[in-house]
């Protein structure tokens, strides 16, 4: 499975990996993937500097990566404490009620809550960026868009290359204006924040659109059959996250969650604003049906909606409240029935990429040739 980009980036499969564990990117790179570690959960730059750490001693000398979020256009003087104080009352409320409603317990007194949305602040995010280029990283990609031109310029300094999502051909052709390096066009049926154009369509625009930029196919994509179709047409390697959910080398710190991923089918998720304020496709629960439903106060924008239920979620994760219980994961979730290791994964994409393939050339007259 190599494509231009891959033999640039010196990696045996066009396979992106992205997810938060550093164990699990690691994994994808000695695999023959490119590991990319999503940062947003790093609110101590002491931390992303020990799991750097990690990786850096885990990865057999393969290349990876780094994902932040960050927005383009920068706010000045914002505090946590000043977008915390910009929810409303009722909001708060509402929270409590359902909470109480399904009998959560509180966190024990002084602990803090395990998931915070200032990741996404963009001093956060630059703190990150301080740490992860002291280290050979190969790609840092921006899920909010493309990162500010000095961010961009830092990377091109360093021989990093800069990639960011898009949810459509507009939206490549401004990342593309942005001195962006590779587009991540990512369909509706990725797990996380997503537009509303399906992977079948949205591929074939960006290419078109960002040509000769590399792009990379994302969302609803979990066997090397597809892979195989999305560089048909014209992706130069595909961009996996949910499917990693399910993996040993995961640690999602809840069995139930993991049962749960291991049990929905492709139609047990939904589009929702109540993690983060906007669109991010998550495993449908009663916690997501609350917030959607018409009694529900309705979300806030990104980021009061995430400030407003992180305590809330890290409750409801740590004390595995079965109803409540979910998490970002794409459509994809129906494939991940099993936990298998990353080897196996990759094993399981080659095998069928390789099927694949084989199956197009004798369509065409060519087995044997």
């Amino acid at each position: 499975m190599q494509t231009e980009l891959s033999t640039q980036l010196g990696v045996e499969h066009a396979v992106f990996g992205f997810t938060p564990f550093p164990a699990v990117a690691a994994a994808i790179s000695r695999a023959g993937g490119f590991g990319v570690l999503g940062a947003v959960r790093y609110t101590d730059p002491d931390d992303l500097k020990r799991d750097l750490d990690w990786i850096e001693a885990h990865v057999d000398g393969r290349p990876y990566g780094l994902d932040v979020v960050m927005p383009a256009k920068k706010v000045e003087g914002v505090t946590e404490a000043d977008v915390e104080a910009m929810i409303p009352e009722g909001h708060r409320q509402f929270v409590r009620e359902t909470l109480a409603a399904y009998g959560v317990p509180e966190l024990a007194e002084g602990e803090a809550s395990g998931w915070r949305i200032t990741g996404w602040m963009e001093q956060v995010a630059r703190s990150q960026l301080d740490v992860a280029f002291d280290y050979p990283i190969r790609l840092l990609a921006n899920a909010l868009g493309s990162p500010p031109a000095d961010i961009v310029a830092r990377a091109h300094e360093r021989g990093v290359l800069v990639a960011a999502l898009a949810g459509s051909a507009r939206h490549a052709r401004k990342h593309k204006d942005a001195g962006i390096d590779i587009v991540v066009a990512q369909g509706y049926e990725a797990g996380g924040h997503t537009g509303e154009i399906a992977s079948m369509v949205l591929t074939p625009e960006a290419v078109d659109a960002v040509a000769p930029l590399p792009v990379l196919a994302a969302g609803g994509i979990g066997s090397g059959r597809q892979i195989a179709a999305a560089l048909a047409l014209g992706a130069q390697g595909v961009w996996l996250g949910s499917l990693w959910l399910t993996t040993a080398e995961a640690d999602l710190h809840s069995p139930a969650l993991t049962r749960k991923l291991l049990a929905a089918g492709s139609g047990d998720t939904v589009r929702s604003r109540a993690l983060t304020g906007k669109p991010a496709r998550q495993l449908r629960t009663e916690w997501t049906d609350a917030w959607d439903g018409p009694d529900g106060p309705g979300t806030l924008p990104m980021p009061l909606q995430g400030l407003l239920v992180a305590e809330a979620v890290s409750r409801i994760q740590k004390y595995e409240v079965d109803p409540l219980l979910g998490t970002p994961v794409g459509q994809i979730v129906g494939r991940m029935n099993e936990v298998r290791s990353v080897q196996e994964v990759f094993d399981d994409l080659t095998r069928g990429f390789e099927q694949a393939v084989d199956r197009v050339n004798r369509i065409a007259g060519r087995s044997g040739q």
